[in-house]
């Protein structure tokens, strides 16, 4: 064997992990394929094969039986004998049949075992690598796209981003820097496949990881996401330390933090609220920035009925009822909302022993400049 193969070999196993056994137990494998489809030979044979020495024999394996019906795969116990007088029926002889040319196709064939191997082993270490990476963020560069994927080179690896996981409001170029949000990752027999997203509620939640020192700490947890990508989001945040603000926190100051998150995701709009485990105050805060009078709770069907003010109606439905609709994937309650008229009217609103909501009206200014939002 050649240097080149043995010092492939000692790649295998110190730098890929793969024990030299295995790699011999493999290159045996191959030669006995080799020797048996160039020598067109169907008789049972092993490859003898030593890589300190670079020797190797190629050895035609046959049972010992009275008599002979297949010389191929059976030897008698006389010329079995002729061999080793101990050999009794039943045994098994070895016989060397190395072809005098099978060196060069036996060279050939440990080459593209190895080669083989260290592909395999290198995809294994990059699998195993990016498995841990799987729900984290990551930043990429587009290399390329086509009609259905934009390709991001990770470094080690290409990911694929769908057209479902792009932004609707993103436009992608060659170069471009991306962060991304790894989903899924696969072995194939091309080795790792990795699928990433813009869109996945997940890629918010650590990105607020990123920029929140309270949230990366533990301090600050983030409880649930509602997301439509590129539109607007909802987070819900809390914090057991009664010293902390959670929406301050993720605001930051002169609102810096959630506005770096805002510019990654090219001006997706987020609303940041306090979670609670109070349903009453937690679908409230959920319809910010719509100012709520009383929310009505129905346990048994996970269901609210949310009173607004008139004015404030169209604010807290949002428009096409996107604000609704993000209140009711955040919380996991479902929503009714109605306004103050409508509700004084069936005789739901006020309750008898109902809450006391303090009542903040806003001037006419505020109203048409959130109804813009």
């Amino acid at each position: 064997m050649s240097t080149e193969l043995l010092d492939a070999l000692h790649v295998l196993e110190h730098d890929k992990g793969i024990s030299r056994d295995v790699i011999i137990e493999a290159i045996e494998a191959a030669l006995v394929s080799a020797y048996k489809r160039n020598f067109n030979q169907a008789q049972n044979v092993r490859v003898d094969l030593n890589l300190d020495n670079g020797s190797m024999h190629v050895l035609a394996r046959k049972d010992v039986v009275d008599q002979v019906f297949d010389s191929r795969l059976e030897i008698s116990v006389e010329e079995a004998h002729k061999i080793n007088p101990a050999f009794k029926v039943g045994d098994v002889v070895e016989l060397e049949v190395t072809p005098k040319d099978f060196g060069r196709i036996a060279a050939q064939t440990a080459k593209q075992v190895v080669t083989q191997r260290v592909r395999e082993a290198e995809r294994g270490i990059i699998y195993d690598e990016f498995i841990d990476r799987e729900d984290d963020i990551m930043t990429g560069i587009v290399e390329r796209q086509d009609s259905r994927f934009i390709y991001v080179n990770l470094g080690k690896i290409e990911a694929i981003l769908s057209q479902n996981e792009q932004m609707p409001n993103e436009t992608y170029r060659a170069h471009d820097r991306i962060k991304v949000y790894l989903t899924k990752v696969e072995k194939t027999t091309k080795g790792p496949q990795i699928y990433v997203s813009r869109t996945h509620p997940g890629l918010l939640k650590r990105l607020f990881e990123m920029e929140v020192p309270e949230i990366y700490e533990g301090l600050v947890e983030i409880k649930s996401v509602a997301r439509e990508a590129g539109d607007r989001s909802k987070i819900s945040v809390y914090t057991e330390n009664p010293e902390i603000d959670p929406v301050g926190s993720c605001v930051g100051p002169k609102g810096a933090r959630v506005q770096a998150i805002v510019n990654e995701l090219k001006g997706e709009k987020i609303d940041i609220v306090e979670w609670s485990a109070d349903p009453f105050t937690f679908v409230a805060n959920a319809l910010s920035p719509s100012k709520v009078l009383d929310v009505i709770v129905n346990e048994e069907e996970q269901a609210t009925t949310v009173i607004v003010p008139d004015y404030q109606l169209s604010l807290a439905i949002g428009k096409r009822g996107q604000n609704a609709r993000l209140a009711a994937k955040l919380t996991g309650w479902k929503i009714d909302i109605k306004s103050e008229t409508v509700a004084t009217e069936a005789g739901i609103y006020p309750r008898p022993d109902g809450p006391v909501i303090e009542r903040v009206d806003i001037d006419m200014a505020d109203e048409a400049e959130q109804d813009e939002e």
